[in-house]
């Protein structure tokens, strides 16, 4: 069997054309019409891909955080596009239809929302903050309530209601894992999709790449803040994420 193969359930799946390739993965046809092939790159991002370097190594480690991190929500109970992984680098996942949304989760201030709002790094923000995003790269993303997503006709408010549900759900789990490996979940950044049958399920990737990740002991970051704020290479935080969940998730 080639590089361009592997048995799923029975079935061989074989990697078709490049259908889309973003800033950290691309994705591939294969011969399966409800099955899609994710490859993760070595490479890294920032200001919405405006600044942009290759790291060997980097989508091994994303992948691998990303497939354990779905294992892990698959016994939490929450629906996601995730199959299977395949590779180092590469996992199989179901074909969605990608809401252009992103929602953002925070649970500690960072990033644009300290800048935003003259606030201290690190305050814990009660209640948990939810923001949306228009996911659009020539528009750099820009912030969005719900009622100009309803206006867009982008989701409907009952997907609304489901997807900041779920983005609880994800966080209340996410919260209760990274914390039994002594890291802070400061914030991350959700994708989601809708199924054939209209059905909302997490998609996307969950990684180091999507969320900021504090060392407890240390106050250290695990994330890719460390190439925004050019403060080393961020592959010795992935490595340390990866290890500490491959211990503890099973």
């Amino acid at each position: 069997m080639s590089d361009n193969q592997v048995v799923y359930n029975g079935e061989t799946i074989t990697r078709g054309p490049l259908a889309y390739e973003g800033k950290a993965k691309q994705v591939f046809e294969t011969n399966d019409p409800d099955i899609l092939w994710l490859h993760y790159m070595d490479q890294v991002t920032a200001l919405n891909g405006k600044v942009k370097e290759d790291f060997a190594g980097k989508g091994h480690f994303n992948n691998i955080i990303s497939d354990l991190i779905f294992a892990y929500l698959s016994h939490q109970g929450i629906a996601h596009h995730w199959l299977t992984e395949i590779s180092e680098t590469d996992q199989l996942v179901r074909r969605v239809e990608i809401i252009p949304l992103e929602v953002v989760t925070r649970n500690y201030s960072a990033g644009h929302f300290v800048s935003r709002f003259d606030v201290k790094p690190m305050m814990q923000l009660s209640p948990r903050v939810q923001e949306l995003y228009y996911k659009s790269d020539p528009l750099d993303d820009p912030f969005m309530n719900n009622s100009q997503a309803l206006s867009l006709k982008i989701a409907s408010q009952d997907e609304l209601d489901q997807v900041f549900a779920m983005a609880d759900q994800v966080n209340n789990a996410l919260v209760k894992l990274f914390d039994e490996v002594k890291i802070t979940l400061v914030d991350f950044k959700l994708e989601f999709g809708r199924l054939k049958d209209g059905q909302i399920i997490l998609a996307d990737e969950i990684s180091p790449d999507t969320m900021r990740l504090v060392d407890q002991a240390t106050g250290k970051s695990l994330d890719k803040d460390v190439f925004r704020k050019k403060e080393g290479d961020l592959r010795v935080g992935y490595e340390d994420v990866l290890n500490r969940l491959r211990e503890h998730v099973k």
